[in-house]
């Protein structure tokens, strides 16, 4: 059975994709699948065409893969892919709208603005006005960026400003929230969107004030603690939210609801319909702690989405 691993691409993630595609692929080989990487360019549909995938696995983080674009061209090829479709992935990626889709679901979510590039100085005047509801700190970052990228801390008007500049540097909006100070964690989730399941929840202390890039991808950037050390009643709560949100996007297969566990209780952050699959990534570990390598895991949704497109067994060959 042939799979082919989309990775690297154009995006600001493009490093982390490649990490996360070598790995992908890697692990496929390992259970037996015939298995060709593409880094994406703008040849990759005659490659497709060329290598004749049984299915796609994509590998890709962050615009041009994780937005649903990717998703919406396979989808006109026909060929099968794991993971969320073109909606739901254009949805997570969009962290604004995210938020007031799932606003509705009764997830707690921090309070914030969403400033346009075009308006700056609108921008300047409601990241202070925010300020002066919630108090600083202030998480500043691009609206349709991952990895922390573009992300900034600010603790008063000169960070904001600073924050805002560098933000706008990837993207024409952006979502600045209140600062929610707590436990951070993580939930793996899995599963049709019917019925999904809460993998793990894993607990996350970086090493930095914050858990950035070098947190996530740097060996001993960070410690996972599987499972969080939450109480009985918040873990119940960050089960709900993690599987309500991914029931109310329209995930699929796997994805990442990342939260703070703040005294008051879970307050979601964002959705990842594509997480890292980097030797230091949050959704491998989750397998593991289940007792499924990671082949196995990866394995598993190649069968779901071939399953998809055929409603048949699959056996690698």
């Amino acid at each position: 059975m042939r799979v082919a691993v989309l990775f690297g691409g154009t995006s600001a993630e493009r490093e982390v994709s490649l990490s996360s595609g070598r790995e992908i692929a890697n692990a496929l080989l390992l259970m037996g699948y015939e298995v060709q990487s593409f880094d994406v360019t703008g040849a990759l549909f005659a490659q497709l065409a060329d290598f004749g995938p049984d299915v796609v696995f994509i590998g890709l983080h962050g615009r041009m893969g994780e937005d649903g674009t990717i998703q919406g061209a396979l989808e006109v090829l026909g060929y099968p892919y794991v993971g969320s479709g073109v909606l739901a992935s254009a949805l997570a990626m969009d962290k604004s709208m995210t938020k007031r889709v799932l606003s509705g679901a009764g997830i707690a979510l921090a309070k914030d603005v969403t400033v346009s590039r075009t308006r700056l100085q609108e921008a300047r005047e409601r990241t202070v006005q925010l300020a002066e509801e919630v108090g600083w700190p202030l998480i500043i970052k691009p609206n349709q960026e991952g990895s922390t990228i573009g992300l900034t801390l600010a603790h008063d008007p000169e960070e904001a400003m600073a924050g805002l500049t560098q933000a706008f540097s990837y993207d024409t909006q952006v979502l600045v929230e209140q600062y929610v100070t707590g436990t951070e964690v993580t939930a793996v989730v899995v599963g049709d969107n019917e019925s999904p399941e809460v993998l793990e929840v894993i607990e996350i202390i970086p090493q930095a004030e914050l858990y950035d890039f070098d947190s996530k991808y740097k060996q001993g950037g960070s410690q996972h603690i599987m499972p969080a050390r939450l109480s009985a009643q918040a873990m119940r709560m960050v089960k709900d939210y993690a599987a309500r949100a991914y029931q109310t996007l329209g995930c699929r297969d796997y994805a990442r609801v990342d939260f703070i566990v703040a005294v008051e209780g879970p307050v979601l952050l964002e959705v990842n319909t594509l997480p890292g699959m980097t030797p230091t990534s949050l959704v491998p570990d989750a397998a593991r702690a289940r007792g499924v390598s990671f082949g196995q895991f990866l394995d598993q949704l190649v069968q779901k989405a071939f399953q998809r497109a055929g409603d048949r067994e699959v056996i690698p060959s």
